[in-house]
Order: structure tokens, then sequence, then C-alpha cells
């Protein structure tokens, strides 16, 4: 058995009380999940301050110093442990308000200690909180004196309560290290640790939380990145290599009358060579006899709702049922009201289904589907019911799939004896290593070009002192015959967050376009479906022309007529939100506008999210940017995907290493697809070990 999977409750010092506070904390059930638990930073613990040498801008001191006295001070919610420290130049006060009980058990007066902290002042006195204390003795300090870099630990208050502070951390990894770092085995063939001149993985994890020096620190940080990226690597591309073995795909073998009928006499307008090289993948794939399973990237009006239609087409040609299923009703709709314009009335049938659609509609759409006269079905999670039934379901449109879950996704793709082909499209453009390790088991394909005809959508930044001069080019705007939209982060005020909020908006709106000169819908996500769409329904009439929305409207509303953009406190936004939101405009042929409000004062991070969106409207440029602010784990779901579950590599630095181990796992693969040569082996046994057995419910 391997001892690494022990639960945490069994390591000396733990017991039963320590290992729920870790697990309820951290997440650390077993001994791996302490090994894995890394130092956020390393502290040079070799230098001793004497207290009068401490100043106020020394980020952490250490000292020697005895405790002299100690007392509680304060009443029930202000209460706190004081204790003077002294050496031979001078006394500090150390205090804690959390964990006052243990550690007043714990700190004897008249005892030297080894006390380690961030200093401030108060009154001219040195004071330290909640420092780190260890009894000093000549053992300790020659331990002290043999790394150079201290591991410092996340932790919790509530674990602080239980001496499981950074230091409490550090004593049981250091016990953990002890008894079983004999049982820290390979995991990777000795030619790629020749090749890549990778340390051990015993000495790696040794070095990780007590470094020798800072060179062993990056030895072993290296190596086990590489490793971490290397073994995702390897489950993604193993799952694709699988996937092909064992799922047979339909063939559809001609480009028939209906393909060609639309491409040449209704497509109305030239198809971009991104466009093309899309659909001639998406071809070569349904050819192949193996399902397909294909990630479509494309900035926001790139067009990959007509290339969906068009290989919907394809199938239909080859005697399958398709559909397109997206996260909500405005999207659902917004793709049926696309293709019903695009093929017409009398070209071929194209139905809705999404929660609203009523009861009687709904009976004769099972029914026409059952019977295969249905060939184009768009809709919500209304798909996925067991009611809807296909005769013969051979092509499936997922878009912005980061929304389903994995069994919604796999209800749809098993409405068939053969699993139908997959298109999976997002709007929101993927850097390529979050692409290579998110959708890592997909073939991707990418539309780079805007069609012809659009003009860049110009951006501007205003600060809330140019309110007037935003009001005044609204009004100019609408005085052209065109609309805006004018999108807010709250529907009602917050007292916790100074943010402009919807309605306030329209009370400010309404007095400065006083009714009837314009008209304003409002829309957003605590309004009823059938609400929601009458407001849609009457900004798209050009009833209205002023659109009040919170984000519901970031994704499927498509109305050419809208030039404007206007983002309240647009830097509370991420960028990728911000760039959704400005693809709202610049549909049509005229130029198109987004305007930025924001308050003065702007953090780091805000300045240069609202500075990359005037500068660029390059959506994978932006995406970029992007992770390198905010990190994978938050750009559009990927917290909930389970897959970017990293804890030492990261995708916004690790970018290099990360392409160098991809084409290095595609050439192992492509020698030994089943990982069968005794040199792999140990990928073998590593992807079991690891419990990274493949689910094929999985899409993506």
């Amino acid at each position: 058995m391997n001892p690494f999977q022990t639960p945490i409750e069994y390591l000396k010092g733990v017991g039963l009380s320590r290992a729920d506070v870790l697990k309820k904390e951290l997440g650390l059930a077993t001994f791996e999940d302490l090994l894995r638990h890394f130092p956020y930073k390393y502290i040079d613990r070799t230098r001793f301050y004497k207290i009068r040498d401490i100043e106020p801008e020394l980020p952490y001191v250490q000292v020697i110093a005895r405790l002299t006295h100690k007392e509680l001070l304060g009443e029930k919610h202000t209460k706190r442990l004081v204790i003077q420290a002294q050496d031979d130049t001078g006394v500090m006060e150390l205090v804690w308000f959390q964990g006052i009980r243990w550690m007043e058990k714990a700190l004897v007066p008249g005892k030297a200690y080894i006390i380690f902290g961030k200093p401030t002042f108060f009154n001219g006195k040195a004071q330290m909180a909640h420092p780190e204390m260890e009894l000093y003795s000549p053992a300790a300090l020659l331990n002290k004196g043999n790394s150079t870099l201290q591991p410092a630990y996340n932790s919790t208050e509530k674990m602080k309560q239980f001496g499981l502070d950074s230091k409490g951390l550090q004593k049981l990894t250091a016990s953990l290290l002890d008894q079983y770092a004999k049982d820290i085995h390979e995991n990777l063939p000795l030619y790629i640790i020749n090749r890549f001149k990778l340390t051990s993985r015993a000495t790696a994890y040794r070095n990780i939380h007590f470094p020798e020096d800072p060179a062993a620190l990056n030895e072993a940080q290296h190596r086990l990145k590489f490793e971490e990226l290397f073994l995702l690597q390897l489950k993604l591309l193993r799952n694709k290599v699988l996937h092909t073995q064992k799922f047979k795909g339909n063939i559809f073998g001609t480009v028939g009358n209906l393909f060609n009928e639309f491409y040449h006499h209704k497509l109305p307008f030239e198809l971009t060579n991104s466009q093309k090289k899309v659909l001639k993948e998406i071809r070569q794939d349904t050819q192949r006899g193996v399902q397909m399973n294909r990630l479509l990237q494309g900035d926001v009006g790139s067009g990959k709702t007509v290339v969906a239609l068009m290989s919907m087409l394809i199938a239909i040609d080859n005697g399958f049922q398709t559909c397109i299923m997206a996260p909500t009703e405005i999207l659902a709709t917004q793709h049926y009201a696309t293709i019903k314009s695009l093929v017409g009335d009398d070209f071929i049938e194209v139905a809705l289904l999404t929660g609203s659609t009523p009861q009687k509609a709904r009976k004769v759409l099972h029914q026409r589907l059952e019977s295969g006269e249905l060939k184009i079905l768009i809709g919500t999670h209304a798909l996925i019911e067991d009611k809807v039934q296909y005769k013969n379901l051979g092509f499936v449109v997922i878009d912005e799939q980061h929304r389903f879950g994995v069994e919604q996704r796999a209800k749809l793709w098993r409405k068939n004896a053969i699993p139908p082909h997959v298109l999976v499209m997002t709007a929101t453009p993927i850097p390529r290593t979050l692409a290579m390790t998110l959708y890592g088991d997909l073939d991707i394909s990418v539309i780079d070009e805007l069609p012809a005809g659009r003009k860049p959508i110009q951006t501007v930044h205003f600060f809330e002192n140019q309110r007037l001069r935003m009001f005044g080019f609204m009004k100019q705007e609408i005085a052209k015959g065109r609309q805006v939209y004018v999108v807010y982060p709250l529907i009602k005020e917050s007292e916790k967050l100074d943010l402009k909020n919807l309605e306030d908006g329209i009370n400010v709106m309404a007095h400065e376009f006083p009714l009837p000169d314009y008209r304003i819908s409002i829309v957003h996500g605590k309004l009823k479906p059938a609400e929601k769409q009458f407001e849609m329904d009457r900004f798209v009439k050009g009833e209205t022309q002023i659109m009040v929305a919170t984000t519901v409207i970031e994704v499927g509303v498509n109305i050419p007529n809208a030039s404007v953009m206007i983002i309240e406190n647009a830097e509370r936004f991420g960028l990728s939100q911000l760039h959704q939101l400005r693809g709202r405009v610049g549909r049509g042929a005229e130029q198109s506008f987004c305007i930025l409000m924001s308050n003065q004062k702007l953090s780091y991070d805000g300045r240069i999210r609202l500075n990359t969106m005037v500068k660029t409207n390059n959506g994978f440029e932006i995406a970029e940017i992007d992770l390198q602010l905010r990190g994978p784990g938050n750009i559009e779901g990927t917290q909930q995907s389970g897959v970017l579950d990293l804890k030492i590599a990261n995708l916004a630095t690790d970018q290099e290493l990360l392409i160098v181990i991809r084409h290095v796992v595609e050439d192992i693969f492509k020698v030994d697809p089943q990982l069968a040569l005794p040199e792999n082996q140990i990928l073998h046994n590593s992807l079991q070990e690891k419990g990274q057995g493949l689910s094929w419910d999985k899409i993506s």
C-alpha cells in the first residue's frame, strides 16, 4: 500500500481533532495532501537581531529573548495576551489576539525563546503580534543555522487555535519526511529524468519544504512543476488516444444539396479563411469513423454560428439530426434567430426548445423529433430531458460549454446509439497554454479573423468627473438613430460595495433623458424569462433607445443597430467579461464605441485591465493578459472544472515549460499509444496510482 494515502490523523502529532481542522480548513486529508501543501514563501532565518536594532521598516526579525512578564488584558471581545520579552539591549512586547488560552499555557516566563515575526512600534516600543515562538536551546540555534530558507505555509485562524500555524505545519511536514521520505518513489521514466536533468523526486520533496540553499529550491520547484504538468498532459492525451479507440463515429461521406445550396445561394457574405479552415477540419473529422470531439474558439463576432450551421447541414445531408445546446434562454433564442435569418422559412425547419416553450408546442416538437422530420433543434438544458428523443442524432453543438456540468453534457450525447459528433464552441478566447490544459483532450480549432467590413470598436476610458461628456456622446449617437447599452454590476445598492447600481442609474437617466424623448429597456437576472424577453424584444424592435442591464447580456444579444456600450464601474469586471460585453456592439456596418466608466482611484490591476481594453480589440491578446493578472483558476469557469488543480505549476509563468512537455508527451504516444513499452511502464503505473482512470461521460 502507498503510505501517502494514509489518513492524516495517523501522522504522529496530529490525532483526530487536529485532523478534522486540517480537513475542514485546507482539505488536507492524507499524508500526500500534507506533502503537497507547499510553502508559499521562504524566509531567511540565519540572522538574529538585538531588540535595540529592530526598525519599523524591517519585514521580519528574529531575536533571542527571555520572557519576563505576561498578563491578560481587555474584556470578552477585546481580550489579548501581552508578554514582555527582554534581551541585554532592551524590552519588546508580544501580543496575541487569537489562540490566547493555548499560548498562555505554552509560554513560560523566565525561559528564553527564539522569537520571529513582523515588528511594529507603539509609543516608541517594539511590538510583535502573533510571533512564532520556539524554546531556545543550543540545538534549536544550530538548526536555525542549517537552513538559510525557512518555509512559510498558508494557515487559518481556526488552525492556529490548534497550534497549526506555519510553524506547526512545518513540524508535521518535517516529521512526515523523516519517517516516509524513503517511500517517495519515481513516477517519471529514467530517460525523461536524464534528458531534462531533473533532480530525484524524493530530493525535490525534501528541498521544496526544507531547501538547503536557493539553488536546491530552484531545482526542486522545477522538478515538481515538470512532474505536475507532465502527468496532467499524460492524462489528457491518454484520454484522447483511448477516446479514438473506444468511440466509433458516424461517417459523413458526402457534402450534399443542402450544404451546397446554402453555400452558393443563401450565405449572405464571403467566409473568412479561418472559417473555411475550420470547416475543412470538421469535414475531415467526420469522415474518419471516429467520434469528433472538437473545440471551436472564436472571438466575439467571428462567425462561429455560421460554421456550426454549415457543419450541421453536412450532417443533415448524410441523414442525421442536429442540435445546439446553449446555457441560457437568451443565448438559445439568439442562435435560433440567427440561424432562422440565415436559412429562411422554406429551406429547412429549425425549432426552439426552452423552459418557456408551451406544452402544446413541446408535444408537437417531440413527435417531429422522434419521427426524424425535425433536423435542427436549438435549446437550453431542456434538450437533455428524458422526454426529448431523437430518431438519429448525429451532430451536437454545445455553446459556452464551461457553464454545463459533465453529466448534463453526457446526457445529450447518450441520445444516440453511436455517439454524435461534438463541436464545443466558446466566445471566450483562451490562451494557448490554458487551452492545452483545460481542453487538452480535444482537437482545437480557432477562428482568428473577423468578417470583412467590420470596423474595430473604439474604446475609451472615462473617469466619474467626465460623466457629462459621456451623456453628451450618448445623445449624439441616439440622435443618429443608434441604440445604447448601459451595463451595471449590481441591481440594488450594496452598503459594502461603492458601485453604481442599476436602479440608481435608471433614475439618473430618467433625469438626463426625460421621457418620452428616450425610452429605456431594463434587463437583469431577477426578471422572469417572459419579462426579460419582452424587454429584449422592445430593444430589438427599436421601441427603446437605451438598454440598462446587468451582465445578463454578456452573451447572446445581437442587435446591429446598437453602437454604444457603456460599462459602469468597469474596474470591477474581469478582462474577459469586459471583452464579452464590448462584443455586444460592433455588429453592424456603423462605427461602434465602448465607454469604460470608473472611479478615480484604480488599483494596479484595474488600471492594466482598462488600459488593455483601450489598447486592443484582440480577444486572444486580452486573454493572455487576463491569465497573467488573474491566474488560470479564475478564468471562465475553470475553477469548477477540476482540471486545473495545480499545486505548484502556474500556467501564466510556466508557459514555455508546458509547451515543451506537451510535445514530449505527444511524441511518447506516437511511438507507444498504449504505454506498453518497458521504459513507459512507470507512466502507466503513475496514471493508475493517481486514480486517473478515465471517465467516458466527459466531453471536454
